[in-house]
């Protein structure tokens, strides 16, 4: 399944389920399959994702660092290849367009 986030204010982003699930439940607490986000709450729902993209940033670099003073390959960390930040910029971007033209974000309709 995909999510198709859409806005007057700029063109739809396409997301896989997995992605577009864990940025809802970052922004909304939830990860309902229909929604739309006012353009009222636009700015607490940014601050909430760029909080836990801050947060996920803090925590790989807190992991890499103990890897590498570990140096112990047997138990090294893995951390994933794609960081909460590049599935969060399009949607970041999304977010900051509606809120500068005053339009709702809506999926699943």
């Amino acid at each position: 399944m995909l999510f198709k986030f859409k806005s007057a204010a700029a063109s739809d982003l396409i997301m896989l389920e997995a992605d577009g699930r864990k940025l809802l439940k970052i922004m909304l607490g939830d990860d309902p399959v229909k929604g739309i986000v006012l353009a009222a709450d636009i700015p607490a729902r940014m601050a909430a994702l760029e909080a836990a993209v801050a947060q996920d940033e803090a925590l790989r670099q807190q992991r890499a660092e103990q890897a590498a003073s570990e140096q112990n390959e047997e138990e090294a960390v893995v951390l994933d290849t794609v960081r909460l930040s590049q599935r969060a910029t399009p949607m970041l971007k999304l977010l900051a367009r509606s809120l500068a033209e005053q339009s709702d974000v809506v999926w699943g309709v």
